[in-house]
């Protein structure tokens, strides 16, 4: 029975809603605090058992890469400076045992595209996709949940939370089926961004996912949905209709970290829980409170 050991990172996106900070660096290297978007991503992939990590790139994203590689020059300027600490957290971006794979995206054709052209590198493997604008955090995470459920369910699989009626217009909607074995949500369909009035349910498909290399059929046969692009949650709709999607409730808290107030919310929350300046941060929070309320 195939397991997941491989996981796809779509990180060609052009970032415009985070212009112009966004315009020289990827968006997903913006920081929560000191630690880049991607990487929380990439550290809850490798907790849940993944392996081979597969980086779907485009123009400008040289950083990404970068980013994952080995610097050697730091370690050795770390190390002279005796700041081993700071060396052992470089080095250990990716650890031992898990590698990187970088495929380019030639044009920014949509999600759905940005999945196909990891298909050389995935081959017939189940993997799987891990969006990094949402950043999710929790004891545990949906990846690990994902790739448990997979273990029985060996089809495609939703990571997916209930959203207020006047979100649904932003996110994929489950158009859900019946209810199937160990908590498994039946999928009938995704409708992606309804209006409200026309939406099937609440229940949002998020950045997590996992697929059979037959997503990849789908995908090659898919023509332009929105936008002109290949839809991923089209390629989804299809397969669904099959029979062949379920979906999991994510355990996680999700910050949507492509969205500046998500971004923001992101790093308040990071910063009252980090031991080292939590009561500071706190502290300058009431302060700044208080100013506020004074004016």
């Amino acid at each position: 029975m195939p397991t997941i050991t491989k996981a796809v990172f779509p990180v060609a996106g052009l970032g415009t809603r985070f212009l112009p900070a966004t315009k020289a660096m990827p968006k997903e290297l913006l920081p929560i605090i000191d630690k880049p978007i991607v990487q929380y991503a990439v550290e809850e992939a490798i907790a849940a058992g993944i392996t081979e990590l597969i980086f779907v790139t485009g123009r400008n994203k040289r950083a990404v890469g970068d980013h994952f590689d080995a610097n050697l020059e730091l370690e050795n300027q770390l190390l002279a400076k005796g700041k081993d600490e700071l060396r052992d957290m470089v080095r250990n971006i990716v650890p031992e045992g898990v590698s990187c794979i970088f495929v380019r995206q030639p044009e920014p054709l949509g999600l759905g595209h940005a999945v196909l052209c990891a298909a050389p590198a995935v081959g017939h493997n189940p993997f799987a996709v891990l969006l990094a604008d949402d950043l999710m955090r929790g004891e545990t995470l949906p990846t690990q949940a994902l790739v448990n459920a997979f273990e029985t369910a060996q089809q495609a699989l939703l990571s997916v939370s209930e959203v207020p009626r006047e979100h649904v217009s932003k996110y994929g909607i489950l158009r859900p089926g019946s209810t199937g074995q160990d908590a498994l949500i039946g999928v009938a369909g995704l409708v992606e961004k309804p209006d409200p009035d026309d939406a099937p349910s609440h229940m949002a498909s998020f950045g997590r996912y996992v697929f059979t290399a037959e997503i990849f059929d789908i995908l090659r046969d898919l023509p332009p949905g929105a936008g002109g692009e290949i839809q991923l949650a089209d390629a989804i709709d299809h397969l669904a209709g099959q029979g062949k999607v379920s979906a999991i409730l994510n355990p996680a808290r999700r910050y949507d970290c492509g969205d500046k107030f998500g971004y923001l919310n992101a790093i308040v929350d990071f910063a009252m829980e980090a031991p080292e300046y939590r009561d500071d941060f706190i502290d300058l929070l009431r302060t700044r409170l208080s100013e506020h309320d004074a004016k």
